[in-house]
């Protein structure tokens, strides 16, 4: 069995277009990949009402972690005067990347970090409740050929 080099195979960026331009984010360091997972964890883990680790946190707010998560592209978009949102955009769609996978941060990016823009619209939702909704040919609910049966008193039984 022949092996391909590993860097070959994982050699992964994720490419962002801001104002006509096209910034690409580096993967992360084993290090910073790590500690952006443990402090999206442990977001995660406040949110729910649990008790969150203060050391997580505190290492997060003592360093940079948009610079970390954004490698290189974050010196070239401070030189672009890229506007403060769509930096910060940026560092939480790698950070998406980082603790999920390039189609997760593809879809957080195009929702432009707005929970209810990560959902379907309503269209296409009524759509697809619509096609969901459609009975197969043999179903035997909806319409019959058969009479219906006599209602009222006719169904008595008979002693």
């Amino acid at each position: 069995m022949a092996f391909e080099a590993l860097d070959e195979l994982l050699d992964e960026s994720l490419e962002l277009p801001i104002g006509g331009r096209t910034y690409k984010i580096p993967a992360p360091s084993a290090e910073i990949g790590l500690r952006t997972q443990a402090l999206i964890n442990a977001a995660a883990v406040a949110a729910d009402g649990g008790r969150v680790d203060e050391q997580v946190l505190g290492d997060a707010a003592e360093r940079d972690l948009y610079r970390e998560v954004l490698g290189d592209a974050h010196e070239r978009m401070v030189a672009d005067a890229v506007p403060w949102p769509a930096l910060k955009h940026s560092a939480l769609t790698a950070m998406v990347w980082i603790a999920q996978d390039k189609s997760a941060a593809e879809r957080f990016w195009n929702a432009a970090g707005d929970p209810s823009r990560l959902a379907p619209n309503r269209a296409a939702r009524r759509r697809s409740d619509a096609a969901s909704s459609t009975k197969p040919r043999g179903s035997t609910s909806g319409t019959s050929t058969r009479p219906a049966p006599p209602r009222g008193k006719a169904n008595k039984r008979r002693k």
